[in-house]
């Protein structure tokens, strides 16, 4: 008997999976809360220099606010007042349109700067000037923070498939809310650098651990349906994020109140079961059979405690002979799993590069960046549901190469839409967002499917690992704009699009029962033929 026949006599898809589904969409709610949350603290009003220091209360007596500006900051290319320089003393042949050519050489802000307080109240960048010649260190902050969930989800990987998904879930929990809250309240960049790093450790237990846990306690032909919810609470969690922002102006405030919800998830986090499925593969059949038993009487599968004894259980998922403990070696020990990591790997990197190179370029558009964030958190609701029809049609293969292809494509028709063309650059622009988001909400589902149960966490982990590996060079991506302004967008163009073609060479994985050793892969090939999948074995 193999597991999916379990879930098949305790129904895979009642009452119980829609339990472990509700206790986790709270953690997966608050995930884009953290890992959008630089769109908002790290935003840089209009600002000026601070010109106080020029007028020693004569100078500029009989002068409005407009002149006074004029006077003492060099216009830019454009006739906008430059944001970053000031000129040393006041020169007021400018009021008369003589050239800036014939004024003084212009130097840095010499007394700090003035900020636009009217969208924001503060964000790191007015709390300790990261503008100008700081700008690196601004950006810098979500690279940070995402180094952190790369290196949180190798360790999450590993320790979720040694000691179990619950427990890891709890420490996920304790973690983003603990050093997060201490985030808000950090008294220099450095001190909010280090926590922000320890937030994204923490808080990716959750992403990794959830979907892999929703996956695993339900029948095959409802997979797609947890993988798209669980998408889905991402999407409204972004939706909630611009709302809350709008809201709450102040980055304290704002990292307070996206970080609280936390507190709910670890006192619900008592009734959360462990995976039966991973119970059983590490040979702890009678905790397996108490989960599996509560499950049947929840779903009113009755006589299951009295027909499936725990000692039964241990034939349903065969381990490999003597080998308990499995690590990331096992992922490039045999020749399949090595190409299978590979290929993923290289996937979710494309992935998360382009998702969040378009997510946290909000600027551009024309629009306000609150409106920006929700007309872009919205669209995922439709590309998401299309998702849902697209995995059971033409299964995850095509679907995922497909969604990378459109983001890619519509990447590099905004390279050549004019700057001023603004509405169709954001149509363009949100295309390509559902684009990159459907590829997220198909790669969950796809890996847990892909890898088996002895290392599905810790391929999880890796893949998960590659992706924020790719999430951190996403911002200084952005900083080559320095260089020449469409070199970002034809980057991550380039990364949509090669990922897409490594998509394609994945095997697909519709209506097949989860893998459950290394050895499921290494003896099972797949041909294609006449358009359908088969699976054969050696």
């Amino acid at each position: 008997m193999k597991f999916e026949n379990l879930l098949v006599e305790i129904n895979g898809f009642g009452k119980y999976q829609i339990l472990i589904f509700l206790l986790l969409v709270i953690p997966r709610f608050t995930l884009p809360f953290h890992f959008l949350l630089n769109i908002f603290i790290a935003a840089v009003p209009s600002h000026h220099c601070d010109i106080h220091v020029l007028d020693d209360g004569e100078v500029f007596e009989n002068l409005t606010q407009e002149q006074r500006m004029i006077v003492s900051i060099p216009a830019e290319e454009d006739g906008s007042l430059g944001s970053c320089q000031m000129f040393p003393q006041p020169q007021f042949h400018l009021l008369h349109g003589v050239s800036n050519t014939t004024a003084e050489p212009a130097v840095p802000c010499q007394n700090g700067w003035v900020y636009d307080t009217s969208t924001f109240a503060s964000t790191i960048a007015t709390e300790w000037d990261l503008i100008c010649e700081q700008r690196k260190l601004n950006k810098v902050t979500a690279t940070i923070f995402f180094i952190g969930v790369m290196i949180g989800a190798v360790l999450f990987g590993s320790l979720s498939d040694r000691y179990g998904r619950k427990r890891m879930m709890l420490l996920s929990y304790v973690l983003g809310m603990a050093f997060g809250l201490a985030s808000a309240f950090s008294s220099s960049f450095v001190m909010f650098a280090i926590l922000r790093f320890f937030t994204g450790l923490g808080i990716t237990g959750i992403s990794i651990i959830s979907t892999v846990l929703s996956v695993e306690w339900v029948s095959i032909e409802h997979r797609r349906v947890v993988g798209v919810l669980d998408s889905l609470a991402w999407t409204f969690g972004s939706i909630m994020l611009a709302c809350i922002a709008y809201l709450v102006n102040d980055w304290h405030w704002l990292i307070v109140a996206i970080t609280s919800p936390l507190a709910v998830a670890i006192v619900s986090w008592r009734w959360l079961p462990e995976s039966a499925r991973w119970l059983i593969a590490t040979g702890r059949v009678e905790n397996a059979h108490y989960y599996l038993t509560r499950c049947a009487e929840m779903n009113a599968s009755h006589g299951f405690a009295s027909k499936i004894k725990p000692e039964d259980l241990s034939t349903v998922v065969v381990v490999e002979k003597g080998k308990k403990t499995y690590s990331y070696l096992d992922l490039v020990r045999t020749p399949k799993m090595k190409r299978l990591a590979l290929k993923t790997g290289l996937v979710w990197f494309g992935i998360a590069s382009t998702f969040y190179g378009i997510s946290l370029n909000l600027a551009g558009f024309g629009l306000n960046i609150y409106l920006t964030q929700f007309i872009y958190a919205a669209v995922e609701v439709p590309a998401k549901l299309l998702v849902y029809n697209l995995l059971e049609r033409i299964g995850r293969r095509y679907t995922e190469a497909g969604a990378l292809l459109l983001a890619g494509i519509c990447l590099a028709i905004n390279i050549f839409i004019p700057k001023d063309k603004w509405v169709f650059r954001s149509i363009i622009a949100v295309l390509g967002k559902a684009g990159s988001s459907a590829s997220f909400t198909t790669i969950f589902l796809y890996t847990s499917e892909l890898y088996p149960t002895v290392v599905r966490q810790n391929g999880l982990g890796y893949n998960s690992f590659l992706a924020r590996l790719g999430v951190s060079i996403a911002p200084l991506i952005m900083l080559l704009d320095e260089l020449w302004k469409p070199l970002p967008q034809i980057i991550l163009c380039i990364i949509a699009i090669a990922s897409g073609l490594t998509a394609r060479c994945l095997p697909e994985t519709m209506n097949r029962r989860l893998p459950e050793t290394i050895e499921d892969i290494e003896q099972t090939r797949i041909l294609f033929a006449n358009g359908t999948f088969i699976k054969l074995s050696r």
